[in-house]
Formats: structure tokens, sequence, C-alpha cells
């Protein structure tokens, strides 16, 4: 094994991770920008937050829309994607210098990564503990819920007499 190529596919693999990095981080600040600079007088409702996942075409969608959701999301994917993208850049690497070993575990690390993305493309429609649908029965409610919140909170303020 050549130094020189070593060291050669070191700086190559860095590349590939400061770039993706860089390229995501600019995407998630300008989506943050603009998703403020349209929306940063709104009062957020914290009562209807869950992941609503568009997918990679409505992602896309919200990406050529220049939505502000569309290009953080966009630049997330592209932060998670750049790890994937050294290790299918290291098989290339270890199948080119011929060194068997490290090629064969990579490639189970990149069947691993596909197996999980397919897994989880295949689970997308089951439901998640945070879309509950009308036949899932409601867990009992301890009281520190939003709604239960803002129900103690609204009939307070309504039985306290008015101030002086």
């Amino acid at each position: 094994m050549d130094p020189r190529a070593d060291e050669r596919m070191d700086r190559l693999m860095g590349g590939i991770l400061r770039i993706g990095v860089i390229a995501a981080s600019a995407l998630v600040l300008c989506g943050e920008a603009l998703h403020l600079a349209r929306h940063g007088g709104a009062r957020p409702d914290f009562g209807s937050l869950g992941a609503v996942l568009p997918g990679l075409a409505g992602m896309a969608q919200l990406a050529r829309e220049s939505t502000g959701r569309g290009l953080i999301e966009l630049g997330l994917l592209l932060l998670v994607a750049t790890p994937v993208a050294r290790v299918a850049f290291s098989v290339l690497a270890f199948a080119a210098r011929r060194d068997w070993t490290y090629l064969a575990v990579t490639l189970l690390v990149l069947a691993l990564l596909g197996a999980s993305m397919a897994a989880s493309r295949a689970l997308e429609g089951e439901p998640r503990p945070a879309q509950r649908s009308a036949s899932t029965p409601e867990a009992p409610d301890p009281g520190g819920s939003a709604a239960a919140i803002r129900a103690r909170t609204s009939s307070r303020s309504a039985a306290a007499p008015p101030g002086p």
C-alpha cells in the first residue's frame, strides 16, 4: 500500500464530507432565513407539532418553489446523504486498491444502510405514536399534555375576577 495513495484517498474522503456538510449547512441557513422572512411574525402553534415527511418528490417540489421548509429539508437530506456518499466512495477506493477485506466490510456497511432505507420506506404507511387514528385508544392523560394545560389555563382565566 502506497502511503501517498492513502493520503490522497483520505483527502478526497475529507473533501466529500466537508463539501457535503458546508452545502447542507448553507441550504438549511438559507431555508431558515427565507422562512423567517416570510413567517417570522407568525405565532407558532406548538399544539400541532408533528412529523410530516413529504417524501423525496414532495421535498423536491418544496425546494423548487423556494419555500423555507423545502430548503431546510433538502439541506437535512444532504446532511444525511453525505456519510452515505463517503461509504460509496470508499467502496470504489478500496476496489481500486484491491483491498478486499476493507471492500467487503464497506460493502456490508453500504448494504446495511440500503436495507435500513428500504425498511424505512416499507414502514412509511404505518401509524406512528404521534399519529393516532380515530380507532386508536387514547392513553390516559396524566394532566401534562398541551391540551390539558390549555384547558386548565383557560378555565382559570375565565373564573378569575376582573382586576381593580
